[in-house]
């Protein structure tokens, strides 16, 4: 493993969620969830530290963009399509606070073998400042029945 590499990565991850930990706000705890999620993931897939890194720092940076970019009303949106959206029907909607749009297709529900919770994988497309971004990502519904974005 090139620790070289892998090093400033975590310490970059590591500096992130420290400057987050004067309160809970969106993008710090987006941040820590996507990171807890791409290291299972990471690991899940490469089954070594490195892909662990790779999943963490990755699923960190995915946490924060979306924790600092969306707001209540939109993570209330995307909860609605995760669990109601049709398998395949992209739902659109536009937040009427600060004009970011998004548009979401869901896939269809599985079991997550692992845990047994509920999961979807969508394709995720925001507009915000002008800029247009797409991501794709998982989500399982915790225990409070709420969707938690997995990476």
């Amino acid at each position: 493993m090139k620790t070289t590499l892998f090093v400033p990565l975590l310490l970059s991850l590591t500096l992130l969620l420290s400057s987050c930990a004067d309160g809970p706000n969106k993008a710090g705890m987006g941040a820590a969830g996507g990171a807890a999620g791409g290291a299972i993931l990471g690991q899940a897939i490469g089954h070594n530290t490195e892909a662990t890194l790779i999943g963490a720092v990755a699923g960190g940076l995915l946490g924060y963009i979306i924790g600092n970019e969306m707001d209540k009303y939109d993570r209330e949106q995307l909860n609605h399509v995760y669990e109601r959206g049709v398998s395949g029907k992209t739902n659109a909607w536009r937040n009427p606070d600060n004009g970011n749009s998004y548009q979401v297709t869901p896939q269809p529900a599985y079991s997550n073998p692992s845990s047994g919770q509920p999961c979807r994988q969508a394709a995720i497309q925001s507009v915000i400042d002008g800029k247009q971004e797409t991501i794709y990502s998982t989500a399982c519904r915790g225990n409070d029945g709420h969707w938690q974005l997995q990476n």
